[in-house]
């Protein structure tokens, strides 16, 4: 179980590193009418990539791993929400996964704890 708990967290951190990141970067025609349809404007953008990065690296000390994993999952509900609200439903049941994997991880607990 500790080296699923391990993968798992080191997949979600790696995610949130990556999405948050990716924000900052000129994003396509396409990513652009998607966060729209959302919502989302163009300039609020580097907010949500801020605050995944920060996320992404919360996941990593055990004192904020619950937190950062309880964050995660609102703000993937949050997207499901919107996507349904522009009546995206392809995109609301897409997140299904990721929103099982903060909750698993939560679960799971913290894998590099050396105490009981």
């Amino acid at each position: 179980m500790k080296i699923i708990s391990i993968i798992l967290l080191l997949i979600s951190a790696f995610l949130s590193l990556k999405h948050g990141w990716d924000s900052f970067q000129p994003a396509n025609a396409e990513q652009t009418k998607m966060m729209a349809d959302l919502g989302i404007s163009k300039t609020i953008m580097p907010i949500f990539g801020a605050f995944s990065i920060l996320l992404g690296l919360m996941l990593l000390v055990p004192q904020t791993f619950f937190i950062s994993n309880l964050l995660n999952a609102v703000t993937i509900v949050l997207i499901m929400a919107l996507s349904l609200k522009a009546g995206n439903v392809k995109m609301a049941f897409i997140e299904i996964p990721f929103l099982a994997l903060p909750l698993v991880l939560i679960w799971l607990k913290y894998p590099f704890k050396f105490s009981n």
